[in-house]
């Protein structure tokens, strides 16, 4: 497995994924006149999104634990190239609907099949799924001047979904040449952590996290939607201010995928970056809500962006994945699946609010980023490592029952290459091997003061397997 090729597969996927969330709203007018339909009509279409990965996120998620990641990553992009060229061409208002549902579909298995594969890269690859924000961010930037480019050369419309379409052919061939790890692997760190975690602990957690997933998505979604029409009505700001409270909230999303990379890579503590971050944002809501300023609500944009949009709902993912990590991917499906049902109900939300004022319906996107503090620091709180004599004990004996299965694997192993060796007539001891094997323990020890221990326990483990060995071969000759 070439773990650089496949993440830049898997990378490059998202920022088609990127250019797939707007192109349908970005080509509003022109697929309006081509399709002979109010622009309200087309609007609609884009709803079928959502359905989409309403009704796929959790079956594709269970699926893959099942069928593999690569299956599932397949789908997502065989889909896309589907809806992209479909999209191009369809004159049919219900087959386009039909196409946006696939979109939502294609959404779900790519989310089923990646964010999963990272984690099963193995080492602290949680970082990576952090970083799939920083291209579908990078697609939302690059899609608009691609329409008005083509747009003021008077191209062909459809030339922006085809061009996504040829991106995703030319992947295809590249992810296909690679190798993906082993479904649901998981290492010793990850399993000894869901393991001493009773079941009433992990339960809390886990609802916690399932929440987190719908306020985390909702606290973007709401921002988005009426931040320019809030500060235009609410503080008379002019509308170069309040778009532009939308591009900063953009490029400190951009910053944060940034940090929050760099911290889990400096092995920075997910329970700890969700409750940092979580505060962050609802402090920046608060400014952005209350405040005249314009400097201030820009700062306060800023902070939202980085703070809200920076990857962290992908480390809320991380968290809960290792939660449950011999089935990642339904894991994957609940999360999205409450993020999924935040973008229906948010607007439906917010559209009832704002019958009453455009700032109820802002404002109370501080009731859902409170909402999201109070969760993860509940999860937080029940993740809290007890460090009671008792429980480390406990820890131990987990981990030694572990060891000890690893070891009669090990002692069965020594069995047969005992025997090899009885038959080739070749002396128990093999300096040259025993030397390899107390480099290699060098070499994988994380921590330099444990290697010494380390290469004396191996030591010690090597000459009762030569001892092992020998009265084996002692009893052979017995019997012979």
């Amino acid at each position: 497995m070439n773990r650089k090729s496949l993440s830049v597969s898997l990378y490059l996927n998202y920022f088609v994924h990127g250019l797939g969330l707007i192109i349908i709203t970005q080509n509003m007018q022109a697929l309006s006149t081509h399709w002979q339909t109010p622009i309200a009509t087309v609007s609609y279409v884009v709803s079928g999104v959502g359905i989409g990965r309403l009704l796929a996120y959790f079956l594709l998620g269970s699926l893959s634990d099942r069928f593999g990641r690569k299956l599932f990553v397949n789908l997502g992009m065989l889909s896309y190239l589907i809806f992209f060229v479909g999209m191009a061409f369809v004159t049919n208002i219900q087959l386009a609907y039909g196409l946006a549902i696939l979109a939502g579909i294609a959404n779900s298995a790519l989310d089923a099949g990646t964010y999963t594969t990272f984690i099963e890269m193995g080492g602290n690859r949680g970082s990576a799924n952090v970083l799939l924000k920083a291209f579908v961010s990078v697609g939302e930037f690059l899609l608009p001047l691609m329409v008005a480019t083509v747009d003021a050369q008077r191209w062909w419309y459809g030339w922006t979904f085809l061009i996504a379409a040829a991106i995703l052919l030319v992947n295809i061939v590249l992810l296909n040449r690679q190798t993906f790890p082993a479904r649901n692997h998981d290492d010793a760190t990850m399993a000894a952590a869901s393991h001493r975690l009773s079941k009433r602990r992990r339960l809390i957690a886990s609802v916690g996290l399932a929440g987190y997933g719908y306020t985390s998505m909702a606290i973007m979604i709401l921002y988005t939607q009426w931040i320019s029409l809030f500060v235009s009505q609410t503080f008379q700001f002019n509308q170069v201010v309040a778009h532009l409270l939308l591009s900063l909230y953009s490029i400190g999303s951009i910053s944060g995928v940034g940090v929050i990379f760099l911290l889990l890579r400096r092995g920075v503590s997910e329970t700890r970056l969700l409750v940092a971050m979580n505060t962050g944002s609802l402090l920046a809501l608060v400014v952005v809500s209350y405040s005249p300023l314009t400097w201030l609500s820009m700062l306060g944009a800023l902070a939202f962006g980085f703070t809200a949009a920076g990857g962290i709902m992908q480390v809320g993912l991380n968290l809960f994945i290792k939660l449950y990590p011999h089935v990642k991917g339904r894991v994957t499906g609940v999360y999205f699946t409450f993020g999924s049902i935040a973008s229906f109900t948010v607007p439906l939300i917010t559209g009832w609010l704002s019958q009453q004022s455009v700032a109820a319906a802002m404002r109370f996107d501080l009731v859902v980023g409170a909402a999201g503090l109070l969760l993860v620091a509940l999860t937080a709180w029940v993740l809290k490592p007890a460090r009671s004599l008792t429980s480390q004990r406990q820890q131990i004996n987990q981990i030694d029952a572990r060891i000890v299965k690893l070891l009669n694997q090990r002692f069965d192993t020594v069995t047969a290459i005992g025997a090899i060796k009885a038959a080739e007539q070749l002396p128990v001891l093999d300096q040259n091997r025993e030397t390899v094997v107390l480099q290699r323990v060098a070499d994988q020890s994380h921590t330099g003061a444990h290697t010494p221990y380390l290469q004396a326990i191996y030591q010690a483990i090597m000459a009762n397997s030569r001892a092992y060995q020998a009265q084996l071969h002692r009893k052979d000759e017995e019997h012979d």
